[in-house]
């Protein structure tokens, strides 16, 4: 009887060995989170870069129906930045009747999707002008598009046949280089510390849309060498 009893007898987990468990399940998930969620980054960033794509090609067509020309459109940083077009007073006083460039190029895309980056949260300050940008809590709720066009190529009146090195030409790019990229906060940095050469702007990265339709992810510094580029 006593025999019977003592195989039937089932021991419990001691609390050591619980805490023992518990600690390795925490270590184990310690270091699989932080590769889930960069996987889900990079997931989100290369369907940024699909967007990208699908707006280059409707620039393209948009650019066969009107002799060459890009499209004379704007984007959130000139409506809601207008100064920064100061040294251009003639195309600056245009800029509150233009329409936007997602809107001229609704008749040549399938969804109103591709205009919003998946890790859009928002901009408080632009990354290449340093103002303050009223594109909260994301852009494209805000104004309808997650991403910033080189409006100088509509106050410019070019296009393909006018440009001088297309493959190195930034025509579309994120609204900021911290939703794929890293580093401090907009306001931790603050508006007096915005310029090229600060160090906390370096670790930040722009999906960026060329005019020979090629798609890179560039960092803050490269993409600031192609704004300097001449059309």
């Amino acid at each position: 009887m006593n025999t019977l009893q003592g195989k039937n007898s089932v021991r419990g987990f001691t609390l050591v060995e619980l805490l023992v468990v518990i600690a390795i399940i925490s270590i184990l998930a310690g270091l699989i989170f932080p590769v889930f969620s960069s996987a889900r980054a990079k997931a989100r960033q290369t369907s940024c870069a699909s967007n990208m794509r699908q707006a280059g090609l409707a620039i393209s067509m948009y650019s066969q129906d009107y002799d060459g020309l890009y499209p004379y459109a704007v984007d959130p940083a000139d409506k809601d930045t207008p100064q920064i077009w100061n040294g251009m007073p003639e195309f600056q006083a245009q800029i509150p009747f233009l329409p936007w460039l997602h809107e001229v190029l609704q008749p040549y895309v399938k969804s109103k999707e591709i205009f919003h980056c998946p890790s859009d949260n928002g901009i408080v300050i632009e990354d290449f002008t340093g103002q303050v940008l009223n594109c909260v809590p994301t852009c494209y709720g805000k104004h309808g598009t997650s991403y910033l066009y080189r409006t100088e190529i509509a106050a410019r009146n070019a296009g393909d046949a006018t440009f001088q090195t297309p493959s190195q030409l930034n025509v579309y790019m994120d609204g900021s280089g911290i939703w794929h990229g890293s580093g401090p906060s907009d306001m931790s940095i603050g508006v007096a510390s915005w310029y090229p050469g600060n160090p906390n702007l370096q670790e930040r990265r722009f999906n960026t849309l060329h005019a020979d339709g090629h798609v890179k992810s560039l960092t803050f510094s490269a993409v600031s060498a192609e704004w300097a580029m001449p059309l």
